[in-house]
This record gives C-alpha cells, structure tokens and sequence, in this order.
C-alpha cells in the first residue's frame, strides 16, 4: 500500500498482479499500453507547442483512433508530467520518458550480455509500458479499466478502446489484518449491491514481463478530535545535524519542554529506506501528540524556504532541494488524518530568524528549538502581525 496526494486530498493504492487465461489476450492488453504511452508522449510535446486540450482531443482522435476517455486520461498524465518538471525546475523539453537515468546508462554501453538486456527491458517497459484511466463515480467506479467480480472472483474489465474487452484476474493476498485491499473489496462488494459506486483510479505497469494494476481511490478519515485547545507541538527542521526539534506550547502560549529527533537516517541508503524511514518519524511523532492531547504546527509545504547564497546554510538548502523535509512534512500530514489530530501550517517567514534573536536568549533555549516554539506560540496567539513588525525593526 502506498499513499500520493494531489490537491490537498489524500489517495491510498493498492498493487495487484494480473493474470490472463489467454496469451492472445495480455498481448492485446500490452499492444494498448504501447498505443497509450505514445499518446501520452504525443500529447505532452503538444502540450509544449502550446495546443489547447479541445484541439488536442481530436488531434488524439485522428491519430490513434481510441476512445475519448482514454484520450482525456492521456491527456490528463502529461499535464501531470509537464506540471512535475516545471516545480521541479527541470527543463521539460529534456524530458526522457522511461528514465533519464537508465537512458544514460544505456548510452554508455559498458555493460554487456545479460546485464545490458535487463537494463533495456527495464527503460523500454517503463517508456512502452503502461495504461492509464480516471476514476468516475457515475460510471460504476472506472469505464475503461473497471473491477468486476465474476463468480467470486475479482477481474479487471480492460476496454481495449474499439469496443472489445478483455478480462484479467486480480491476484491480490491480504497480507494482514489491515491490509487495505480487504478495505477495497468490501467497499467494491457493497457498491455492487447498492449501487452507490465510488471513483477508483486505475494504472497498469509492466514489469518484468508482467502486468500489475495499481488502484487509487480517495482516502476516508475520522473526525478531528485532538486540537490546539490543549496546546500544540511546533516542528523545526535543522542541518547540523540534521533533525527536527519539538516545542510542546501550552494552550496559552508558553513553553513547557521540547526534545529533538534525528533525521541522520534518512540521508543514507536507497529510496525505499528512506521512504520507510520517513514514515516511522511520522508515526513517532503523531504518536507523541496522541499521548500529549496537542495539535502539530509545522511550515506551509508551499513556502518552505530554500535558503538564499551568503546564508550560511548550504547543506541544510541541499537537503530541502532532495525534498526530504517536504516529504516528510507529507507523511505527517497523512497519519495526523489517519489518527485524528489537528495539524496546522504557518507561513515559516522569519521564524527562525525572531526565535534566534528574541527568544533563544530570553528563555535559554537552543536557536532550533526557539524557532519551533515560535510556530507554535504564534498559532496559539494568532499574533502573525508581530513577525513582520519585529522583523523590520532589525
């Protein structure tokens, strides 16, 4: 199970391997994952060339002859793509589809035999291979990639876009008691038995040879019970070393006791360390506000400052560019849905800079730690404007 967020909502997925009774009939299925990355990478050098999505539609239509609602979820994709590389600050007209990183690898040809072969498996399934279709709740969940159940068995419905379908199995084991596919297909069941449907997002990948399904949908959460009336916990982040300070802050502003937590792990090891990493310091502190009754105040994701040249903080602006803070804050913000608990984002303009020189020496605290509390005494006392006055006075 993994978790993405689009528009300040928040989407579970669950993977799941298919398998077909037919060969002719997964050679079908990859034949319109070939057709539909290409339209993806179409519409994306369109897109480019500044082509209107209505003009583009047709455009869609001309060339591949498939049906609208492909077009539109191909569509959809590379104006995701194209946003990514514009906040990401990558040129989008360098774009590789399939991994600019394995691409370069391939164009080095040191490798040889067996290990080149994989390598370009690996670049063309990620280039060639996938398939791609919106959720919509009035259409039974998804039109052109739909879970049906078929005599206790769950398929995935394939529109291969010309009017022919194509059913594959759904193998999916719950691996525990909380496994969200359990979740899934209890809400699928009584979906078909009330015909209340709701949207689940559908994305077909090949690896390996094989096809997987990974469905999305809208994650529902409980009531807010644990708020800021019984104070807040501010997190900061720091370089040296790196890690985030907690201030706990009463209901009425003061400062009661703060701890830090270290983030040292989550600069080694591969991605999928990291990611688990991640979100274990989540849970700890979600955790610690459950146990303490307060809210978590952390930065705005949007307006967390990378630094500026002079500042005297090159690694910490290193960091924040890999998105490791960012990531995090994410994570957080998903387990304090999950569990409850009010999480709240200040701007963090000037933070620092007011709990370094104000109060660090006026409550003996460490700079980190003052900058946290000042998240929170500035939630708790909604007294922004004293930032920018303070700030100008220096």
């Amino acid at each position: 199970m993994s978790t993405n967020k689009k528009n300040d909502r928040n989407f579970i997925t669950v993977e799941c391997l298919l398998e077909f009774d037919m060969d002719e009939d997964k050679q079908k299925v990859l034949s319109l994952m070939r057709k539909f990355s290409s339209m993806v990478r179409f519409a994306y050098k369109r897109l480019l060339e500044g082509v209107e999505r209505k003009e583009l539609k047709k455009l869609l239509a001309q060339k591949y002859g498939i049906n609208t609602r492909y077009s539109d979820s191909a569509i959809f994709l590379a104006q995701q793509i194209l946003d990514a590389c514009l906040q990401g600050g990558q040129n989008p007209k360098k774009l590789i589809f399939g991994s600019r990183v394995v691409f370069e690898k391939l164009k080095k040809k040191h490798l040889t035999g067996k290990r080149r072969e994989k390598l370009r498996q690996k670049w063309e399934e990620r280039r060639y291979g996938f398939l791609y279709s919106r959720g919509d709740k009035s259409k039974e969940g998804n039109l052109n990639l739909r879970l049906v159940n078929l005599d206790g068995q769950w398929h995935l419905r394939i529109n291969l876009g010309n009017g022919e379908y194509v059913f594959a199995k759904v193998v999916r084991n719950a691996k525990r008691e909380k496994d969200r596919w359990i979740d899934l297909v209890w809400d699928l069941t009584q979906a078909e038995r009330t015909g209340n449907w709701f949207a689940y997002t559908v994305r077909l990948k090949l690896k390996n040879g094989k096809i997987y399904a990974q469905i999305s949908r809208e994650e529902k959460f409980p009531e807010i019970t644990i708020t800021r009336e019984n104070g807040v916990i501010g997190i900061d982040i720091n370089a040296y070393p790196f890690h985030l300070a907690l201030a706990y802050t009463s209901r009425d502003g003061n400062l009661e006791k703060y701890e830090r937590i270290s983030l040292n792990g989550l600069l080694d090891g591969n991605a999928d360390k990291r990611e688990y990493l991640s979100w274990q310091v989540a849970h700890q502190i979600v955790e610690i506000a459950k146990r303490e009754g307060k809210a978590i105040v952390v930065e705005n994701l949007e307006k967390i400052p990378k630094g500026r040249r002079g500042d005297g903080m090159p690694k910490l602006r290193q960091k924040l560019q890999k998105w490791i803070y960012k990531g995090l804050l994410e994570k957080i913000e998903v387990v304090c849905k999950r569990n409850g608990v009010q999480l709240i984002k200040v701007n963090p303009a000037y933070t620092s800079v007011i709990g370094k020189l104000k109060y660090s020496p006026m409550l003996g605290i460490e700079k980190d730690v003052a900058s946290a509390y000042v998240k929170g005494f500035l939630r708790i006392t909604g007294n922004y404007s004293r930032t920018r006055s303070f700030w100008h006075m220096l």
